[in-house]
């Protein structure tokens, strides 16, 4: 019987039959989380481990960023003509398709409407332009007098002597902030914006007439580029989306200003009748001011009747009454008439769209807020809402 010596070979065949030279296999190890997630992730953790070369791609993202926001600060006023005058293109355009529906070419139809346009601006630059402008500085000279004479008017001296005295000091304050240096700086630097901003004004008008012309002339081009980066099944659903939506804007720009220029014709009408001083200024603050939806008569409501205080009491009440009659005609009669096929949207958020786009684009923002709302509604209703339904 063979014996084993110690240190040397082992039988290849240990007591349960397995063969012990062969090679061990080892139970497969779970994956490394961090080494089984490729790409993105494995990208962030190699940016990590280098802080400098992060830094300096996040220095130059933010510069990249600065730059950008510098430039769009830069061309900030093309990009407001820009938007007026697709505004002012889709709020004609209701008016060029109706005129194709009669059996009218589109070239006809946008020369007719747009020639109109023309003729309407051109008429408020001429006979509506100059009046203002000349009672403006009417204005400007009968405030003065307008106060040194309030303590001859009929009111002031039906007012107890502590109300006298306090309209007597605020007189006294106002007058020594009128006639102090600084006052009278900014006022001739004020005069001299006000010249420089109606020569811009006047530029500006042609320049965005000539792109409402443009994009009147090729809305429907744009249309179909805008239709032809969805996918071809949401297409659709897309033309009928932007269609509603167009209609809206068109239809809420065309309604918004109607309604302005009728409240601006009752206020010119009704100075003439009570013979109130500066009409056709007093018109052009209405026209201006009631563009503001729902909210833009009242405000006026508060501004005519202050002005209309300064030629007496009576005056001012007749002014007051018979717009605040009209303000009811408006609002339960032509308003409804005017704007009866624009989405319906809550007062709260009118106003709020109101203040956002008066504080964004002044009295341009105040206009396209309504339409722009409506917009926003619409797509909330028709695209949002239904998808949020179908999670149950």
């Amino acid at each position: 019987m063979t014996e084993h010596a110690v240190g040397g070979t082992q039988d290849p065949h240990d007591a349960d039959g397995t063969d012990a030279a062969a090679p061990l296999v080892e139970a497969p190890m779970a994956p490394d989380p961090l080494v089984a997630r490729p790409g993105r992730f494995v990208g962030v953790l190699a940016m990590l481990d280098k802080p400098l070369a992060l830094g300096f791609l996040t220095t130059i993202g933010v510069i990249g960023a600065l730059i950008l926001a510098s430039a769009l600060g830069s061309i900030s006023t093309i990009l407001v003509y820009i938007v007026l005058a697709m505004f002012l293109a889709v709020g004609l355009d209701p008016i060029v398709r109706r005129l194709e529906r009669q059996g009218m070419k589109r070239g006809v139809a946008i020369v007719i409407v747009f020639g109109g346009f023309i003729l309407l601006f051109a008429a408020f630059l001429i006979w509506v332009l100059p009046p203002v402008l000349a009672q403006i500085g009417e204005f400007v000279e009968a405030i003065p007098e307008a106060i040194i004479g309030i303590p001859d008017t009929e009111w002031f001296a039906t007012l107890d002597r502590d109300a006298q005295g306090a309209i007597l000091d605020a007189m006294h304050q106002l007058a020594d902030w009128v006639s102090s240096p600084a006052t009278i700086a900014a006022v001739s630097g004020g005069v001299l914006a006000v010249g420089i901003g109606i020569i811009s004004a006047i530029t500006a008008s042609f320049i965005v007439v000539a792109l409402t012309l443009y994009f009147l002339a090729s809305l429907s081009g744009i249309k179909a580029a805008f239709y032809s980066l969805a996918p071809a099944h949401s297409r659709p659903r897309l033309s009928s989306m932007t269609e509603r939506i167009t209609d809206s804007v068109g239809g809420a720009l065309i309604g918004s200003v109607i309604l302005a220029a009728i409240n601006a014709g009752v206020v010119f009408v009704l100075h003439i009748a009570i013979r109130l001083p500066f009409p056709a200024l007093m018109a052009t603050i209405a026209f201006v001011v009631t563009l503001i939806p729902l909210f833009g008569s009242v405000i006026f409501l508060v501004i005519g009747t202050g002005v209309a205080l300064f030629t007496g009491p009576v005056p001012a009440l007749i002014f007051a009454v018979c717009y605040l009659i009209y303000i009811q005609i408006e609002s339960y009669v032509v308003s409804p008439r005017v704007m009866n096929k624009q989405v319906a949207i809550p007062a709260a958020l009118v106003l709020i769209g109101a203040l956002v786009g008066g504080a964004l684009m002044g009295i341009i923002g105040v206009l396209v807020a309504l339409p722009v709302m409506a917009s926003i509604l619409l797509i909330i209703r028709e695209v949002v809402v239904p998808k949020q339904d179908l999670k149950v």
